[in-house]
């Protein structure tokens, strides 16, 4: 995911305008800014239920935040080659993310934040997730086209994934199988968390550059965002596609609330994408959310529905050329904040 802030705003400015079907939909309002400064740079979100904390990739650190307040616990610093995924341990009180650029997993401490031991993944080291059937964290490392799978009760490496193709994010399905977005081959590659071996690779025809990705584990259903700006629905049993909707500009990560039984994306145009799963076999697209420009990835608390991006004053470069994507925006030093989006009770 080193690239996908480049990515987001070439999406952003290359996707027309994505439309909505008509549905009641619930409304959301900004309640809280926190501001987490320097550096200019973020990743993923991840939202603890059991401390209320919200973890944020935040450049070579990981800043860690009260979800409920909005005061400022702590950073876990000593990631030069920079921070992407967070899981969380409270079985062994560790919180886990990367050092991308090394390779590595960094386990830290959830009381004292300090970092306890570095383990070796492989290049490229990105999205994390928890698989609690098993008691195991999974390392995406995208380029690598690997998923390192990690015991928090030895901090040492169990088994590989070989997958051969670059990844991007994944899930559990708590169900003794876990899902996985492969970037070039536009598909869901599912493996089996006892044996960590590759079981099936489902094609996702209409999704060009697959993103965030998020599971309904009742339904057994998934829910992957992709660079063309829809959003993929399968059948995580079968991998039958079910549907394709479309969503916001600039999508990069995915979450699904139990309660509302409502599929999220983030996206980089300043939307929140909302997809209602009527049944297992029904679903509509909500009207969009508006947020802020930038705010691309996400974190959601399923108890409150609330829902927490990152972003930061973003304006265009005058001295890159339109088509320069990557120089296209400039950040505000220091401008680097989380928004609190709230449900409005009706």
């Amino acid at each position: 995911m080193k690239t996908c802030f480049a990515w987001a705003l070439a999406a952003a400015l290359a996707l027309p305008m994505a439309a909505a079907e008509a549905g009641p939909a619930p409304t959301y309002t900004l309640t809280k800014v926190v501001h987490i400064g320097v550096p200019d740079r973020w990743d993923y979100l991840h939202y603890d239920a059991l401390s209320h904390r919200v973890y944020i990739a935040h450049g070579a650190e990981l800043s860690v935040i009260d979800g409920d307040t909005g005061a400022r616990i702590g950073v876990v610093t000593g990631m030069p080659g920079g921070t992407h995924g967070i899981a969380i341990s409270h079985a062994t009180n560790q919180g886990f993310t990367d050092d991308g650029q090394a390779g590595e997993a960094v386990a830290f401490n959830l009381k004292t934040l300090k970092v306890e031991k570095r383990i070796k993944a492989a290049p490229d080291a990105d999205g994390i997730f928890f698989d609690h059937r098993t008691d195991t964290v999974y390392v995406i490392d995208g380029d690598s086209g690997e998923v390192t799978a990690i015991s928090p009760k030895t901090d040492t490496v169990i088994a590989t994934v070989h997958v051969g193709t670059p990844l991007e994010f994944g899930v559990s399905g708590e169900n003794g199988f876990a899902y996985v977005n492969a970037v070039k081959k536009h598909e869901i590659v599912r493996f089996n968390t006892h044996t960590n071996v590759v079981d099936a690779h489902w094609a996702m025809p209409a999704c060009k550059s697959p993103r965030g990705l998020a599971i309904d584990v009742k339904s057994h259903r998934l829910f992957s965002t992709c660079g063309n700006g829809i959003m993929v629905v399968m059948n995580a049993d079968t991998g039958t596609v079910l549907r394709d909707i479309p969503i916001g500009k600039g999508s990069d990560a995915a979450r699904f609330d139990p309660k509302t039984h409502i599929a999220f994306s983030s996206n980089f145009e300043g939307t929140l994408s909302m997809v209602r799963e009527v049944s297992p076999d029904r679903f509509e697209a909500l009207p969009p959310v508006h947020t802020e420009l930038g705010a691309r990835t996400m974190g959601l608390d399923p108890q409150s529905g609330r829902i927490y991006l990152v972003t930061a004053n973003i304006h265009i470069n005058p001295k890159a050329s339109p088509t320069d994507y990557r120089h296209r925006y400039l950040i505000a030093p220091g401008s680097t904040r989380v928004l609190f989006m709230d449900p409005v009770a009706k």
